[in-house]
């Protein structure tokens, strides 16, 4: 079994600090209110940086717990973007059914419990910055430790702008210790709305300038220059992109400054530990235990320890756990199920290319409703049976699914398939102790070298470079065809009577390769140079981006900012009512981020102006 200390390419709050603390501080519980007088030191210094590393956890009690404070993003990007449905019960969870069928008011409780992480976590970067800027004499490391609470800060207050859009407040160090977080208006004197890019690329900035590309050993779970310059990346591609044009705010043009970065991070990227950055050999030792961390490919990761006690150390997924009734050995609350369509899109030609929207919505679904009896007989991008669960598909090393009934607690409601990056192995549990159920220490990555890639291949699109986006499409694709999962023994006769044996063909070497001993039928190819104009090769991009990180809660996100997202969302809702029936409402053009909680903008007392959208 995997044994993790609580350091990882990047922490959440389980680091070893640099003020020569040990290893025991790693145990420490962050402060959550103590006298200035007591923290002002080295020592209580560390205690609020810790404190602010340990947000990005985001299982905060005080954010809701139910997820939607998670960077995995289910909620955000997964369940609102359609890639997955809620799950459960239609009555379990309302303000997230409310988030599932695009009903929320300003009032959804979901939408103020991630409003109050962001804060919280903003809030507590300000407190490191403070004080060690007050004690910078005493502090001979105080630059860094201020740019590792300016990299959090940036990357928090950029969570807040993909959510509620960049007409939010941006909460100073003097407002902070003035008492007014998050209590900064939105307007200006003329109530013109404040967009906040600058004040957060400026921090963003500062930490690249700040942090050091690698730290030494025992210090790895820091944040470095390089993981800075992929957030700030990512940041002017989104600072960049229509998605907001519809709410008042005019797009910058910032694709050749993140073209730039991205290629230096290309080049010369590495981790903490001085790995040059790269894809991972394979696309599913990204989620396995033994080999999901430190492969190269983890830009920007959160990691959990597997041993623990509660959700917030050692379970990134714990109320979005798989199966109800405890059918893996562990419990799980059912939330979270691939859509219909979601898996339908992994669906592949006679040459291993995804097929149009149109042609595998038509397609039957793979998986009936009620049934155990998965069609395993069509051609799939080998990727789909590692983001997603299906009936007679080995999970994970567990049992090979084939009951209905104790993998999903309402297949009316929640569809035929069940969640399964990120979430325990069988041989990880071996002899561990754990009090939680869904224990793993699976890294969670927030941002990975594919990102980086497909970033840049994105930068090449806007550039009118389409060879060179196809280029990296296949460089992608080339990776996934070096994995699939493996056809396994059935171990009881119900099972055998479900379980089919494929095979793998890998037709991206020009050459095609089959390989048995698959647990379906895969198949994978390259796109032709004749995919290499504008809008073929903005289509592979995008069907690209979407199989590549299935179920990593990216997808709302992706076509809200590329400005489609109410088109691909009524569309999904159409085809998706082929087998549940609960998409009555159309989703809105105005809808690119979600509205600021109306409790913020009472409390507020006309500081706060509700965003353009939703007024």
């Amino acid at each position: 079994m995997k044994k993790v200390l609580l350091y990882s390419a990047f922490a959440l709050g389980t680091l070893t600090m640099s003020t020569g603390c040990g290893d025991d501080f790693l145990l420490l519980t962050p402060v959550s209110s103590t006298s200035e007088a007591t923290l002002s030191n080295a020592e209580g210094v560390d205690y609020l940086l810790t404190g602010a590393y340990s947000t990005l956890n985001s299982m905060l009690s005080s954010a809701g717990g139910m997820g939607e404070a998670s960077l995995t993003n289910w909620v955000w990007g997964d369940i609102a973007g359609g890639d997955a449905n809620k799950g459960s019960t239609a009555s379990d969870q309302p303000d997230l059914t409310q988030i599932e069928t695009w009903n929320w008011s300003t009032a959804n409780g979901y939408i103020k419990n991630r409003w109050d992480a962001v804060y919280e976590s903003v809030k507590r970067c300000n407190a490191v910055i403070a004080l060690a800027t007050k004690l910078e004499a005493e502090l001979p490391n105080a630059a860094q430790i201020i740019a590792q609470a300016k990299f959090l800060k940036g990357f928090w207050m950029f969570e807040g702008i993909r959510i509620y859009g960049p007409a939010i407040p941006y909460v100073t160090v003097e407002d902070y210790e003035a008492n007014t977080d998050p209590q900064v208006s939105n307007v200006d004197e003329g109530g013109n709305y404040v967009y906040i890019w600058n004040k957060v690329e400026q921090d963003l900035l500062d930490a690249v300038a700040g942090l050091p590309e690698t730290w030494p050993d025992g210090q790895q779970g820091r944040a470095t220059s390089w993981q800075a310059k992929a957030v700030l990346a990512k940041f002017y591609i989104y600072m960049s992109s229509p998605y907001d044009g519809s709410a008042g705010y005019a797009p910058a043009d910032k694709w050749s400054t993140a073209a730039g970065l991205l290629d230096e991070i290309i080049a010369n990227g590495k981790d903490a530990k001085g790995t040059k950055y790269q894809l991972a050999d394979t696309y599913d030792a990204l989620w396995h235990y033994e080999t999901s961390d430190w492969t190269g490919e983890s830009v920007f990761d959160v990691q959990f320890t597997f041993n623990g006690t509660t959700s917030q150390t050692n379970s990134p997924h714990h109320t979005n756990a798989t199966e109800f009734s405890g059918a893996l050995g562990y419990g799980g609350w059912g939330f979270y199920q691939p859509s219909f369509e979601f898996v339908n899109s992994h669906i592949v030609d006679a040459n291993g290319l995804p097929l149009s929207f149109a042609e595998y919505t038509a397609h039957k679904s793979l998986t009936p409703i009620g049934s155990a009896n998965t069609d395993l007989s069509v051609f799939t991008d080998p990727r789909l049976d590692v983001s997603a669960g299906r009936f007679g598909v080995p999970y994970l090393d567990w049992l090979i699914p084939y009951n209905v009934s104790a993998f999903i607690r309402d297949y009316g409601n929640g569809g035929m398939y069940f969640n399964k990056k990120g979430h325990s192995w069988k041989a990880e549990r071996a002899g561990a102790a754990t009090t939680h159920p869904v224990s793993t220490a699976i890294n969670y990555h927030i941002i990975r070298f594919a990102d980086i890639l497909l970033m840049r291949a994105e930068c090449h699109w806007q550039a009118k470079e389409y060879s060179k986006v196809i280029d990296i499409v296949n460089q992608i694709r080339t990776r996934a065809a070096k994995s699939f999962v493996a056809y396994q023994e059935p171990s009881n006769d119900d099972e055998a009577a479900l379980v089919y044996k494929g095979v793998m063909e890998d037709m991206t070497s020009g050459t095609k390769v089959v390989t048995d001993g698959a647990a379906a039928n895969y198949r994978i190819g390259l796109y032709p140079a004749s995919y290499a104009n504008a809008a073929q090769s903005r289509e592979a991009l995008e069907r690209e981006i979407r199989l590549e990180f299935g179920m990593e809660g990216h997808r709302w996100f992706d076509i809200a900012r590329w400005g489609k997202v109410a088109d691909v969302l009524n569309a999904y809702a159409k085809a998706e009512s082929q087998y549940l029936g609960k998409f009555v409402n159309t989703y809105s053009p105005s809808w690119v981020n979600f509205p600021i909680p109306q409790s913020e903008i009472q409390t507020a007392q006309g500081r706060f102006v509700q965003t353009p959208a939703w007024k």
